[in-house]
C-alpha cells in the first residue's frame, strides 16, 4: 500500500510542476492536475491541503534538485555559473516555477542536507580567502551577481535562446564563465 501512495503523490507533484510552471498559481486548476496524475481530487486533497500547499511543495522538490544539481567550489567560482547555466536550460520549468514564486511574494524553503546559500557565501568568503576571488566584492551581492549571469540567456526575452543549437548553447555558457571569471579575478595592485 505504501508504495501505491508514493506512486500517486509522485504523479500528482509532476502533474502539478507541469500546471503550475505554465500556469502560475492562480492560473492552476486542481482538476487538471488530477486528470494528468491519474488521481482524484480527493486523494490529492488528502496529500496537500490546498493549491497553495501543492505549489510550495513543488517549489521545494525544485530548490532541492537545483541545489543537489549545481555546487559553488572555492577554487572554481565561474564554473558556479556555467553549472547555472547548464540547469536552467534543463530545467526551464525550475525557472518558471521560481518566477511564478517570486511574482506571488512566495519564497522556497533550503533543503536540510543540500547546500544553503549560507553554505555558497562561506565558499566564495573562502575564494577571497584564498586570492581566487577579489575581496572588494560582498559574498551576498556577489553571489546574486553570479546567478544573474548564469540565468542571462534562460532569463533573456529573445525567443531564438530558447532554441539554441549544442554549439550556439557551448558558446553561450563560456562567455558567462568568462564573464563571471573576469568579474572576479582579483586586481592586480
Amino acid at each position: 500500500m505504501k508504495a501505491n501512495h508514493e506512486d500517486v503523490q509522485s504523479r500528482i507533484l509532476v502533474a502539478a510542476r507541469q500546471e503550475f510552471a505554465q500556469f502560475g498559481l492562480a492560473g492552476a486548476r486542481i482538476d487538471r492536475i488530477a486528470t494528468q496524475a491519474h488521481a482524484s481530487k480527493e486523494r490529492l486533497y488528502a496529500y496537500y491541503s490546498d493549491k497553495a500547499s501543492l505549489f510550495q511543495s513543488v517549489l521545494n522538490q525544485n530548490s532541492a534538485e537545483f541545489f543537489e544539481s549545481v555546487s559553488l567550489a572555492p577554487e572554481n567560482v565561474a564554473g558556479f555559473v556555467g553549472e547555472i547555466y547548464d540547469h536552467a536550460l534543463s530545467n526551464p520549468e525550475h525557472i518558471r516555477m521560481l518566477t511564478w514564486a517570486r511574482l506571488d511574494g512566495l519564497a522556497f524553503e533550503h533543503p536540510a542536507g543540500h547546500a544553503t546559500p549560507e553554505a555558497k557565501l562561506d565558499a566564495i568568503r573562502e575564494a577571497q580567502r584564498l586570492g581566487f576571488v577579489d575581496k572588494v566584492w560582498n559574498p551576498t551581492d556577489l553571489l546574486a551577481i553570479l546567478f544573474g549571469i548564469g540565468l542571462a540567456w534562460a532569463q533573456s526575452p529573445n525567443p531564438q535562446v530558447l532554441g539554441a543549437t549544442d554549439e550556439l548553447r557551448a558558446a553561450q555558457k563560456a562567455a558567462a564563465v568568462e564573464a563571471a571569471r573576469r568579474l572576479i579575478s582579483p586586481v592586480a595592485l
